[in-house]
């Protein structure tokens, strides 16, 4: 009897939303195919985090950078508010969310996705000891 278990598949392709020419490609893309997954991750992850094996769960898009005036709220949270807004604006319940970087702005990002979902989103868990990303499903509301 053969076992027909989907096995998941790593996307190869990382879209950088704060880069114009990674942004253009990665709009097109989604256009063209919306039957994709997609992981938005928070802020471009140190360089001593891989965050590669997320990609199991869709292709990677990077919102934010981890360096420069982009990667910190310390005066305002304005203008990630609007940054967040328009990098999640097409974040669907059957995508996820890596929550890497700043803490105010991982806050800023669920916020931003629990509203273009209407509460109901996935996002990835790391597990320390399988070293291993879990998804787990948030519904803000509890209302089914």
């Amino acid at each position: 009897m053969l076992n027909h278990v989907k096995k998941l598949e790593m996307k190869n392709k990382i879209f950088e939303l704060y880069k114009p020419r990674s942004l253009q490609e990665f709009l097109e893309f989604h256009k063209n195919n919306p039957d994709e997954k997609f992981v938005y991750v928070v802020q471009q992850p140190a360089p001593n985090i891989n965050i590669l094996s997320a990609s199991d769960f869709g292709y990677l898009v990077i919102c934010l950078p981890n360096t420069g005036p982009e990667s910190q709220a310390i005066y305002s949270t304005a203008p990630f508010v609007r940054k967040m807004k328009k990098n999640l604006q097409d974040f669907r319940k059957e995508d996820y969310l890596l929550a890497v970087g700043d803490p105010v702005i991982i806050g800023i990002s669920t916020t931003a996705v629990s509203d273009v979902t209407n509460g109901q989103f996935n996002v990835l868990k790391w597990d320390k000891r399988e070293y291993r990303y879990y998804p787990l499903e948030v519904d803000m509301y509890q209302k089914g």
